[in-house]
């Protein structure tokens, strides 16, 4: 499947508000609506991965699960199972640790990184409006690990018998993970899809902004961000817990490294949808998923937007079918109830070509008055 194959015609998509809720809790209380919600937008993300993703995605997927198995795979070899060579350390030198493995070992650790670094090219390739973003998960990715290597250092059996100042390692690394994911990460997508919206998707008809809205809603996407954070800790727990222990074990670390492994390929699993998600939302196209700050200091211009003025009644206030765009024209709805066209004043419709009305009639007071008195201007001070 080539990256082309994302930048699909809108009308062979099927859009978030196409899709009709899965669950109705909201209807017994309104605290579980964000059920029905989350369940909603799974459904669509399900609907639509299944559609776009294929072999290249597989390939991506299955690159990370290798990493992952091979990472933790013992059988046989019993490298981490005897406990290894703790007087030995590091990665370089005489007395490296790592150069000093099991050739067993030595070749499944050089091989865990070049699949996990194959995996993270593919994605960089197939996602280049997220890349800036993908790296920044993965040094969060990163410090959570170290993290967590670093409580297990003090205390083997962290959390189990440690100290306050061994959960300092833990502490600092998702400190890092949570500025990078959250206020890094799902603000510049959050804003970007902002950008996209107010530009790709502006309309007379307030009901098809609402629509646009909605369809490009991120809680889902959201949700899955907060899952990635949760199972990248179990991993990076479960992972330094199978190594930390000191012989002679009383029980044997198949069931920990199950859990590591487990969920390392969940947790890759959701770092790709995190990442596809924006890019197939945006189209894959112009936009460059950042930060309005980011835009700024890179001095990406963004263009402020006059707001499309609503009609209001010259008398009592109430809101008219009629709008005035930031160019200064004037449009009204169309007089027929059954037709959805806007247009100038006096000029066809341009659903229906009924000439569109110069008065209006307030349907809350009766009055009737021009479109053009409908913009009262405000004085200035």
């Amino acid at each position: 499947m080539a990256t082309g194959d994302l930048d699909v015609e809108v009308s062979e998509v099927q859009r978030l508000s196409d899709f009709s809720k899965v669950t109705n809790l909201g209807e017994r209380s309104s605290f579980l609506s964000f059920i029905d919600t989350l369940l909603l937008q799974f459904t669509f993300h399900v609907h639509t991965s299944r559609k776009f993703w294929g072999k290249y995605e597989a390939l991506v997927l299955a690159l990370a699960s290798a990493s992952v198995v091979m990472g933790a795979w013992d059988y046989g070899i019993d490298e981490l199972s005897s406990g290894g060579d703790w007087s030995r350390g590091g990665l370089f030198g005489d007395e490296s640790g790592f150069l000093h493995l099991e050739e067993w070992s030595l070749m499944l650790s050089l091989l865990t990184m070049m699949a996990w670094a194959s995996a993270l090219v593919l994605m960089w390739v197939r996602y280049p409006i997220m890349r800036e973003n993908l790296v920044f998960l993965v040094v969060a990715s990163f410090s959570v690990q170290l993290g967590y290597i670093y409580s297990h250092s003090g205390s083997p059996d962290f959390p189990l018998g440690s100290g306050i100042s061994d959960f300092g390692g833990v502490a600092l690394g998702n400190l890092v993970m949570i500025f990078l994911a959250v206020f890094v990460v799902h603000r510049a997508v959050t804003e970007t899809r902002d950008i996209h919206v107010e530009e790709k998707h502006s309309h007379p008809d307030p009901r098809l902004v609402e629509k646009a809205w909605k369809d490009h809603r991120l809680d889902a996407w959201s949700a899955s961000l907060v899952i990635w954070v949760i199972m990248i800790n179990i991993m990076s727990w479960s992972g330094s817990h199978a190594i930390s222990q000191r012989p002679p074990f009383e029980d044997g670390i198949l069931a920990i490294s199950l859990l590591y492994v487990t969920s390392g390929v969940v947790s890759f699993f959701l770092l790709m949808h995190i990442v596809w998600y924006p890019h197939f939302m945006l189209g894959g196209g112009d936009h460059t998923i950042q930060s309005s700050r980011a835009r700024e200091v890179a001095g990406v211009s963004v263009v402020s937007r006059e707001e499309t003025l609503q009609g209001l009644c010259p008398v009592c206030g109430a809101e008219t079918p009629v709008i005035k765009k930031p160019s200064g024209k004037i449009e009204v709805h169309c007089s027929d109830s059954e037709c959805k066209g806007w247009g100038v004043p006096g000029e066809p419709c341009s659903s229906c070509a009924r000439i569109l009305p110069l008065r209006l009639k307030c349907e809350k007071c009766g009055s009737s008055s021009s479109a053009t008195s409908h913009f009262v201007k405000t004085d200035a001070w």
